[in-house]
């Protein structure tokens, strides 16, 4: 096909898609309408399956195979960033040192640290009464972790933070909700059907599999951005270029081979060590 002709196909498909968009939207209610026929019919499937929050019953229940797929996205995000930041055979690992943390810095992250953990489980945990869920209760989770590296150093935080275990709690979490999705198709109804017992409105036990699947997120959100942020440090803090190393190599800002040892309570090792 010519240059022309791929241009005529292009213009006439944006025409063709921008039309069908314009009539969806023609048929959308007018804004702040109280009549919402997809949100009449998604507050009464929630409320079907004794799911206080409407959101997670829509993300866990209602299209919890899209659900699925923004998971599978972190999770291959994830795995992309492992395999690429690998520490490769031209590399070699340091040890950061310790600098001094203000006292002020360091006692009220200390202070948040369990505080901020406790708010990420809670959030987890009622992800299926009250705002909240497995996303975001992952996040500050991972949020908690990391206050470590604020309040301390960078070795105090890889003291709680066992990369291999974090990796495996990754893929259980991706694994737990596709199990839970085979578990309704075995169960006789359909893939990540709602097939477990509803329980009691309004409490931890209700919705069904909505909290189980809103746990496995939260699994595997907090552990993804565990190993995710894990790689990068490594990279900025732990890993530099051997002596006589490829071209290309990482560089400090100064010009010398090595990674960047820019970050809170770390400065950089004295002569390479």
């Amino acid at each position: 096909m010519s240059r022309r002709g791929r241009l005529w196909t292009l213009a006439v498909g944006a025409l063709g898609v921008a039309a069908l968009l314009v009539w969806a939207c023609t048929g959308l209610p007018h804004f702040g309408q109280p009549h919402h026929p997809y949100g009449t019919r998604a507050v009464h499937a929630s409320l079907a399956h004794r799911t206080a929050n409407v959101i997670s019953s829509v993300n866990f229940d209602q299209r919890a195979f899209d659900t699925l797929g923004e998971e599978s996205i972190l999770f291959g995000a994830v795995l992309g960033t492992v395999v690429l930041l690998r520490q490769t055979r031209d590399e070699r690992t340091v040890t950061p040192r310790p600098a001094r943390v203000h006292p002020a810095v360091r006692r009220h992250a200390l202070l948040l640290v369990p505080v901020t953990l406790v708010a990420g489980i809670y959030i987890v945990a009622h992800g299926q009464l009250s705002p909240g869920g497995g996303f975001q209760g992952g996040v500050v989770i991972a949020t908690a972790l990391h206050m470590l590296y604020i309040a301390v150093d960078y070795r105090a935080l890889e003291r709680i933070r066992p990369l291999a275990l974090y990796e495996i709690a990754d893929a259980a979490g991706e694994g737990a909700y596709l199990m839970l999705g085979i578990a309704g198709a075995l169960a006789g109804t359909s893939f990540l059907a709602n097939f477990v017992p509803l329980g009691t409105f309004n409490t931890l036990a209700s919705g069904g599999t909505v909290p189980l699947l809103n746990a496995a997120i939260g699994v595997e959100v907090a552990s993804a951005v565990v190993v995710l942020l894990a790689r990068f440090l490594d990279q900025a803090l732990e890993i530099e270029r051997r002596p006589g190393g490829r071209p290309g190599g990482r560089e400090r800002p100064d010009g010398a081979p090595g990674g960047s040892r820019i970050g809170p309570g770390i400065r950089p090792p004295e002569n390479g060590k």
